[in-house]
């Protein structure tokens, strides 16, 4: 018998776990005097893993092993798990002192500590001792060594649980003092134990879930073998292995019972308050974890009991936290076996994931999209037609990862059904493709899509996802080119137009390998596998575009659309086919058909499509080259020859000519031009016959408008081409010559042009004239081109006088006054919308004039004063970038303020509409200096001080007592001291204090309310180094541990020594600039709690250490010196106040801290306004039809639970752990 049941017994061992070893094992009770710490006493000289100890302080080799990230994380847990059986005090010790070094504090637990205190003493001391200089714990510090830290720290404690899952983690004595530890540090003010405890915990938790993960698998097995055994014969029953089975059922029902008490612990003591945690990242932490929770063991923890946590959380105010609610729910709706369990949940909080596919932050609105795909795939009929087009129209988003995602949603549920295929059967080609009908609907969709007509950014939406059928060009061109077959609806004349231009982008696609503009974050470097896709696309592309287009260009050759995106596809071929390819004959067929379009056509983007289309095959490079460039060089010298001709005929005549000449010499004219900005034609002598046509239209006044806006255009192009020949390489002086008196002869035409009577040929002449000074400026001789010095040219007074007014009179007026170019069709909203484009680019052609310094800069003033006016988007705000923002701005101030005196006098309202105008104007100036103060710091200051200057330069004509006359200019200066650094604000009240008396200071009528507030935005701020000591609702960006004082910024650059009468004055200034407030090191404690404003008003007070400089005394004229004095004397005694009432401070909070108050205390509200949901109403909406019940972890059901005794509440009793708020919110 024995020799048969051997093997039996050998086979059962081995499925079943070894059970705990009898030393410290799970029988083990505590005594009770221990309190949880046991019962070996700790202090004295010892060893443990192989580590000398003394004075029973730890020697903390764990964390430093876990700081460097050593792989061999396994044989570390191993030697602890040895140290741990020999003397479990000592090595618990150990693992304690771990933790708290991994919050960063320098504080050691000892064994007399571990003994006799509780847990909460313990954190209370080590609270004690945290480092306050640093506002970092390894968790956020930076660095390669810290980088890693929170990966080997998180793979320390998952094998730790996964080496002693069969062994010590049931003695009832390790898990407990650990998750008890930690739910204390976790409740913690500090943020560094709050945020390393929590993390710990979550990371624990997830390491009891695969434990208990592999439980319920054993237990599984184990009942089936017995219910195998049991169902057998009485002759074949082993009673033997059943009772077997049966006592290893037991066993694991009771590691099941003890892993349950431990994970409800875990939950309710850390999760249920650390999910609505004041830091983000703390949230982030939790939802991340039950995320995994439920994705490991669905049977235990899918649930809407957990799946609300991650429902609510998806309201959080933090982008991190609600990225992670999506990315938890994402691992769930990708098994596709969970979708029954989470019918309940997509019901209730579909709406808010729709809705988050509108997220301000595009992390979050990506992860909506890509959730929402999932939903997708998982089921067709949850989504609805609406939800469905609120995630359309994101394929047009200027965020490339935002449309991307909504293009393979798009694809999935508009594409990803297709006619299957016979087998065996030809693979169906060109318009009999399955392609066909998948193209069909695309050209149906972008059509149909109301908000947006871009179809490159269609194509490159989908271009990831479907990029297959995008670059299907032979099924597109079939589409174009052959007749539908019998039952086929053929396409709309719309239709092939929108098919036309989205396989023109394809093309530029496939070619370019990168985003349309709006989209690309900059080149990147294509890979291998990239470059390779790239050149087969291009090849296969030349081959069969170059046979199908001339036919395409051929059947659309009258329609301007289609041919316009025909004529693009040559830019992007690889002429190296015409040759390889034996293509000859069809780059013949399409040099013929570009000819009979340019002679056919006279709208000006088809004959510069033509003229690129030429310009992309004349390419030296290759073989093709001759046989383009002859065939466009008979095209230019017919179109020459005609242009001569037809021109001296035109100007000769005595009598007007008529509208058929004009059309003539227009419609060649068109075609030069178009040529001409590709293409070179100076050897054609084009600038004579232009400026002759030109100079006659001045003469006579009767010249069309067409002929002479080309005529500047095309006589532009001339110049141009000739500095490009003179700046290429060597060129004789008769040639700068001959181009500066060309120059300067078209700058004089373009500005006689400027009073003509048509606006559009003004408009024509001043965008022009804008350029060409632009570009013959003083700054076209760096760079190394010295050489071209006589070609500098600067305009004078008369013409930018003449320019200003233009601008003035053109671009500054009303929008129902703008009739040049509407064509009378004032009431059609797109005429006044291209009407605004054409007086924005108006103005910013004339801004680059100011930025550049080639018209004087005071001439800025005059366009900022518009400003506020005509309410036009600020195109001049790069001035800022050249410093010369400041030298703008206050002029422009200063000259809408005179206007306002000479028009309201001096007795003007300050509430009046004018008023207030010119401070909202300076509102919007000084948001324009950005957030670096500074790198605007010393033209901001400038501006206060030239601001100050004029507010006292001219005397109340009233006499003395009445505030000065331009008193209410500090008014209007005042918007800009939020502009100016801390120790700023101080040299500037220090030097509005010279300007004022000491009856100034003392004044209170409305009269002097300007001064007043202009005092007090200098004095808000400016001392105040203050920071709250506790902070709720921060997170990490706004967190109030501070970081370590940096060294004192720059004084300011800008002096005021020419300014004052006095050398003592002049050190006054340059000492107070120096002085630069230092900051508090506050104590770095960041709380849970939810404070009111009452106890938090006696943390606003200025640190004890920060000691505020006493200004020194000015040198002014001896009346005025006693009163400052006065005036210093009562500051002084201020702030004696203040360093009194903040000493006391200090001193209550460090008493407070020693007596741990409010250290362990539970959040009293739930943070469910601030962090969860914007509303109650929201929160009752989403609690109906949910079971909401705070419940215990209940995992699978299983045959002869026992039932077990609570934990003691001192070490995590749940209803010791939470609080009233929590209870009443579920």
């Amino acid at each position: 018998i024995i020799m048969l049941f051997t093997p039996l017994l050998t086979f059962l061992n081995s499925f079943s776990p070894p059970l705990p070893p009898s030393q410290g094992g799970k029988k083990g009770k505590k005594a009770a005097g221990e309190k949880g710490k046991g019962g070996k006493g700790v202090g004295g000289a010892g060893r443990m893993n192989g580590h000398y100890q003394e004075n029973g302080m730890e020697n903390l080799m764990l964390f430093e092993v876990v700081k460097m990230g050593k792989s061999a994380m396994q044989s570390v847990v191993d030697d602890w798990i040895e140290a741990y059986k020999t003397d479990r005090d000592m090595a618990l010790l150990d693992l304690i002192n771990f933790f708290i070094q991994c919050s960063g504090c320098k504080g050691v637990v000892s064994g007399e500590m571990f003994r006799n205190m509780q847990n909460s003493e313990i954190i209370r001391r080590m609270t004690e001792e945290f480092d306050e200089d640093s506002g970092d714990y390894p968790l956020t510090m930076a660095g390669p060594l810290w980088k890693k830290f929170k990966g080997s720290f998180c793979e320390f404690i998952a094998v730790l649980v996964r080496q002693c899952q069969y062994s010590i983690i049931y003695d009832e004595y390790l898990m407990d003092t650990v998750i008890s530890l930690l739910t204390g540090l976790s409740d913690s003010q500090v943020r560094a134990f709050r945020h390393t405890s929590t993390l710990a915990a979550m990371k624990l938790m997830t390491a009891l879930v695969n434990v208990a993960l592999n439980l319920s698998i054993n237990m599984d097995n184990t009942q089936r073998q017995y219910e195998t055994e049991r169902n057998k014969n009485v002759a074949k029953r082993a009673n033997d292995r059943l009772e077997l089975l049966l006592q290893k059922r037991k066993e694991l029902q009771e590691n099941q019972d003890e892993i349950e008490n431990m994970m409800n612990a875990i939950f309710k003591g850390v999760f249920v308050h650390r999910y609505r945690d004041a830091i983000a990242e703390i949230r982030a932490i939790t939802i991340e974890e039950i995320g995994m929770w439920m994705k490991l063991y669905s049977d235990a923890f899918l649930n809407d009991s957990y799946l609300k946590y991650v429902g609510w959380t998806m309201h959080d105010k933090q982008g991190e936290v609600r990225l992670k609610c999506l990315t938890a729910l994402q691992g769930l709706y990708y098994n596709r076996e969970l979708n029954t369990r989470l019918e309940l949940f997509t019901s209730r909080f579909k709406d808010r994931i729709v809705s988050m596919t509108l997220d301000k932050e595009y992390d979050v609105a990506v992860q909506a999209i890509k959730l929402l795909t999932l939903v997708l795939h998982s089921t067709d009929e949850v989504l609805s037609p609406e939800d469905c087009e609120s995630v359309y129209h994101l394929v047009y988003s200027a965020h490339r990862p935002v449309a991307i995602a909504a293009g393979e949603f798009l694809f999935k549920k508009l594409f990803s059904t297709r006619e299957p295929e016979e087998e065996g059967a030809p693979k169906r080609r060109g318009r009999q493709s399955p392609n066909a009908n998948l193209i069909k609907t695309t050209v149906f969709f972008f059509l149909e899509s109301e908000l947006h007509e871009h179809a490159a950014y269609l194509v490159d939406s989908l271009w990831e996802s479907g990029a297959d059928l995008l670059k299907d060009w032979e099924c597109m061109t079939s589409l174009l080119l052959d007749d539908p077959v019998p039952g086929e609806e053929a396409l709309t004349d719309r239709q092939e137009t929108a098919l036309i231009e989205i396989m023109l982008c394809t093309v530029r696609q496939a070619a370019e390998c990168h985003p349309p503009v709006g989209r690309g974050t900059g080149k990147r470097v294509m890979t291998a596998k990239e470059k390779k896709t790239q050149l087969d696309d291009r090849t296969r592309m030349t081959e069969l575009f170059a046979v199908t287009l001339p036919p395409l260009l051929a059947k659309y050759s009258i329609d301007t659309e289609k041919v316009t995106n025909l004529l693009q596809l040559p830019q992007f071929f690889d002429l190296d086919i015409y040759t390889t390819g034996r293509l000859e004959k069809h780059l013949e067929a399409l040099l013929r058909q570009i000819r009979e379009i340019v002679e056919k056509h006279t709208d000006t983007e088809v004959l510069e499509a033509c003229s690129k289309t030429y310009h992309a095959l004349c390419n030296e490079e290759f073989t093709i080259f001759n046989r383009v460039d002859i065939a466009r060089s008979q095209l230019l010298d017919e179109m020459v020859d005609k242009f001569n001709r037809l021109l001296e005929d035109f100007l000769q005549e005595g009598e007007e000519p008529d509208d058929d000449d004009a059309y003539q010499v227009l419609s060649t004219l068109k075609r030069i031009t178009a040529f001409h900005n590709a293409h070179d034609l100076s050897q054609w002598d084009l600038f004579s016959s232009n400026f002759k046509l030109l100079n006659t239209g001045i003469e006579n006044g009767d010249m069309p408008e067409q002929i002479v806006v080309h005529a500047l255009q095309c006589t532009h192009y001339v110049v141009l081409w000739y500095l490009a020949k003179v700046s290429e390489g060597s060129h004789r002086k008769e040639e700068l010559v001959s181009l500066r008196k060309q120059m300067r002869m078209f700058c004089l035409m373009c500005q006689r042009y400027l009073t003509n009577v048509n606006t559009t040929v003004k408009e024509q002449a001043f965008t022009i004239l804008c350029d060409v000074l632009l570009v013959f400026s003083h700054q076209m001789v760096s760079g190394g081109r010295e050489q071209l010095e006589p070609l500098v040219y600067s305009p004078d007074d008369s013409l930018q006088t003449e320019l200003l007014s233009f601008i003035l009179h053109h671009v500054f007026i009303d929008q129902d006054d703008d009739t040049g170019s509407t064509d009378g069709q004032q009431d059609d909203e797109a005429a006044k919308i291209e009407a605004l484009h054409k007086r924005r680019n108006l103005l910013a052609a004339y801004c680059k004039l100011i930025i550049y310094n080639v018209v004087e800069m005071n001439t800025g003033a005059d366009i900022f004063k518009q400003y506020m006016r005509v309410r036009m988007e600020k195109r001049f705000t790069q001035t800022r970038e050249i410093g010369s923002l400041e030298r703008t701005s206050n002029p422009g101030n200063l000259t809408l303020f005179h206007e306002m005196l000479s028009e309201l006098g001096t007795g003007f309202d300050r509430s009046s509409s004018a008023f207030c105008g010119i401070k909202e104007l300076a509102r919007r100036f000084s948001l324009t200096f950005g957030l670096d103060q500074v790198k605007t710091r010393d033209a901001i200051a400038m501006l206060h001080k030239d601001g100050i200057e004029f507010a006292f330069k001219e005397p109340s004509p009233q006499g003395e007592g009445n505030p000065p006359l331009h008193l209410a200019f500090l008014d209007i200066l005042s918007e800009f001291s939020s502009k100016l650094m801390r120790q700023d604000k101080r040299t500037v009240h220090m030097y509005l204090e010279r300007f004022m008396t000491f009856q100034m200071a003392l004044q209170r009528d409305d009269c002097w309310l300007p001064l007043i507030s202009y005092r007090n935005s200098l004095q808000a701020g400016g001392d105040d180094d203050t920071m709250s000591v506790v902070s709720g609702y921060s997170s990490r960006g706004s967190s109030v541990r501070s970081k370590k004082t940096k060294a004192a910024t720059p004084t300011c650059v800008f002096s005021l020594a020419e300014e004052s009468s006095s050398s003592s004055a002049d050190m006054s200034w340059q000492h107070q600039s120096m002085q630069t407030p230092v900051m508090m090191p506050s104590p770095h404690l960041t709380s849970t709690m939810m404070r009111g404003p009452g106890d938090m008003r006696e943390e606003q007070h200025p640190h004890p250490h920060t000691l505020p400089q006493t200004p020194q005394l000015h040198q002014t004229p001896i009346d005025y010196n006693t009163q400052v004095t006065w005036m210093l004397a009562q500051r002084q005694q201020e702030e004696v106040r203040q360093q009194t009432n903040l000493q006391q401070l200090r001193t209550n909070l460090q008493q407070a801290i020693r007596r741990g108050t409010g250290l362990m205390e539970e959040d009293e509200e739930p943070i469910v306004e601030d962090v969860m949901m914007s509303s109650e109403g929201r929160m009752e909406d989403l609690n109906e039809g949910m079971d909401f019940d705070t419940m215990d972890i209940d995992l699978p059901p299983s045959k002869n639970r026992r039932e077990r005794s609570e934990l003691k509440p001192d070490y995590f009793d749940p209803g010791s752990i939470m609080d009233e708020s929590v209870i009443a919110m579920f």
